[in-house]
């Protein structure tokens, strides 16, 4: 059965629609993405490797790295890990990219008919956090690209020419 029909009169399935209609009928067939719900700074948050978050400000300097053990729900390849409130062993590791103030948001209270006027500006201290990982008791279930590969091995001294060659090929 069609669930639409295009202007010239055929019954295709519009590929936009036909991830949900797989889903509805029980051939999904596509891979799950691995996140997870944390908790932090009073606010609750979907998160997944590789991306960032402005959440509220961590007492922890640039560049550090930052664990957060307020774990409420992992998803990873369909199968989902539901806390009570939190979920053992599960960790969500971060690195903290910067601090910084929000947009100023303008408060401004009134009184009608009293002369009273209060306007007021706030700017919220942020953190731009970036998810490196979320781990399962003990092993990461999923990971920031990149973040798993070793950085390039500098010049060893078997490659670099030595103090004594160089000299006597200048003095030639």
């Amino acid at each position: 059965m069609p669930i639409a029909a295009d202007r010239t009169g055929g019954t295709e399935t519009p590929p936009e629609r036909s991830r949900l209609v797989g889903y509805l009928y029980g051939n999904f067939t596509e891979t799950f993405m691995t996140y997870a719900i944390i908790e932090t700074g009073g606010k609750q948050l979907r998160v997944e490797p590789g991306r960032f978050y402005d959440i509220e400000l961590l007492p922890v300097d640039e560049d550090e790295q930052v664990t957060i053990e307020k774990v409420l729900l992992v998803q990873h390849d369909g199968e989902a890990h539901i806390g009570t409130p939190w979920v053992e062993g599960a960790t969500v590791d971060g690195t903290v990219v910067r601090h910084f103030r929000d947009r100023k948001v303008i408060v401004y209270k009134m009184r009608p008919k009293k002369k009273t006027r209060k306007k007021r500006g706030h700017r919220q201290e942020l953190t731009r956090l970036m998810i490196d990982s979320i781990n399962l008791n003990g092993s990461v279930l999923a990971g920031r690209e990149g973040a798993e590969s070793p950085a390039p091995e500098p010049a060893t001294a078997s490659t670099a020419p030595e103090s004594g060659e160089a000299i006597a090929s200048e003095e030639e």
